[in-house]
């Protein structure tokens, strides 16, 4: 028995994914590693997955002419997370 889904639906809604979001995502990764939610054998997985992320981004700016996308979370004083991917 095979169950039929409707692909169309989500693509009629226009579900999109942008810099901003991708940048915000950056940031999660970061609040929650200096919050120590990651423990030491997650840590190469996040930090992989968010230099390819950082990469991924970096490479969509320059393709559409942008610099610095912002994510979205308030970020407060010397908190501030670089989407750039600086050296920690």
């Amino acid at each position: 028995m095979t169950e039929e889904v409707n692909v169309d639906a989500p693509a009629q809604e226009g579900v999109q994914l942008g810099l901003n979001d991708i940048a915000t995502m950056v940031q999660i990764i970061d609040l929650v590693s200096r919050r120590g939610g990651f423990e030491g054998p997650e840590l190469e997985a996040v930090g992989g997955l968010r230099s390819r992320i950082v990469a991924f981004l970096q490479a969509a700016q320059e393709a559409q002419g942008q610099e610095n996308v912002q994510g979205d979370l308030p970020l407060e004083g010397d908190d501030e997370v670089e989407a750039e991917g600086s050296a920690d």
